[in-house]
């Protein structure tokens, strides 16, 4: 069944101000006004209800509203409860839970209930909490202010770094590079940085070896992952390390490349790269067995970047080597690439 129009009454009514109305009071004004038209043209109120789709109960109580309080009554009312919950507690009480909050300001319910219950007070943790709440919201009880000396370790700056955009796409190699450093102690007393990137669509890996890791040794290593990537990098992340920081920003600002730092103590975020630091560490390090000079290192690493690239399959990218995905899958964006010896 079909119905055309609003009733006169629900015209009449609505040129009082139907346009200043809430949607949802325009849509009961239109549920009422239907179910009044399926009355008059015959249909029982139960069938009315059911073609709308609204309960009788429901539909009586607008028309009631609209009848009585106008268009207004259409409005939302009130969902607070008629009846709400009593304080339980005493004044004693609650001025015991201040005294003792003022004295221990940073104390919360859980240790100040087992206070009260050494004064002889039978009281949950729970309306302990509920006092303290009463109290700020009376303004009885106001926090202390911060001191500036705290534990917390102060955040530094980042002029250009910023968290990864929620809407930032990575859809092709270079459109984020995960750089990460590993300690590495393969010998008592002997520490070295080792700087790992990793392309995280074509998994294309740079490695390199220092022996500390500074801002200005993380910019020299930025300088070689985007001479050894056979594509353009156009965004970096890292994690708050303050190598990441002074040079390496600056470089990264320099070369228009955006810079993503991770939230604290998010390592996970940045697993592509995490995940390639256990490969280097048991493929390469574990079976190393020449100097450990950088001298000689650094060139050992360059053929393993080299033997991972272009030689060793990679299981995520079904059993192909970065070099061979990038052929098959992008071959525009490297062109040129051969496997040969870097």
């Amino acid at each position: 069944m079909r119905v055309f129009g609003l009733p006169g009454v629900i015209g009449r009514v609505s040129k009082l101000g139907y346009a200043q109305l809430s949607t949802d009071a325009r849509e009961r004004s239109r549920y009422v006004s239907c179910f009044r038209s399926l009355r008059e043209q015959g249909l029982s109120t139960s069938k009315a209800s059911q073609v709308i789709g609204i309960s009788r109960a429901t539909l009586y109580r607008w028309e009631k509203r609209l009848r009585e309080e106008g268009l207004e009554g259409l409005e939302d009312k009130s969902h607070r409860p008629r009846r709400t919950r009593r304080p339980t507690w005493t004044p004693e009480l609650s001025q015991a839970v201040l005294a003792l909050r003022e004295q221990y300001p940073r104390w919360g319910k859980d240790k100040l209930v087992v206070l009260l219950r050494r004064e002889g007070w039978q009281v949950s943790a729970s309306m302990v909490g509920r006092i303290l709440t009463s109290l700020k919201a009376r303004g009885i009880l106001k926090e202390p202010p911060r001191s500036r000396i705290s534990v917390r370790k102060r955040q530094l700056s980042r002029p250009y770094a910023l968290r990864k955009p929620k809407d930032y796409q990575v859809e092709a190699p270079g459109d984020l590079v995960q750089v990460d450093t590993l300690d590495v102690r393969p010998l008592p007393g002997v520490e070295l940085k080792h700087f790992s990137a990793r392309d995280v669509i074509s998994r294309w890996d740079v490695v390199e070896s220092h022996s500390r890791a500074t801002a200005r040794t993380a910019a020299a290593f930025l300088e070689t992952l985007l001479k050894r990537m056979p594509f353009q990098v156009r965004a970096v992340q890292v994690d708050g390390g303050s190598e990441f920081h002074a040079e390496f920003e600056t470089l990264c600002e320099a070369l228009g490349i955006r810079l993503f730092v991770l939230p604290p103590c998010s390592p996970k975020l940045n697993g592509h790269v995490e995940r390639a630091q256990r490969t280097h560490t048991e493929e390469f390090y574990e079976v190393y067995l020449g100097d450990l000079d950088l001298k000689n290192l650094n060139p050992a690493l360059a053929d393993w970047e080299h033997t991972y690239n272009y030689i060793r399959p990679h299981q995520a990218l079904r059993w192909r080597t970065p070099a061979e995905y990038l052929r098959d899958c992008h071959p525009e964006i490297a062109p040129d690439l051969q496997p040969s010896h870097m």
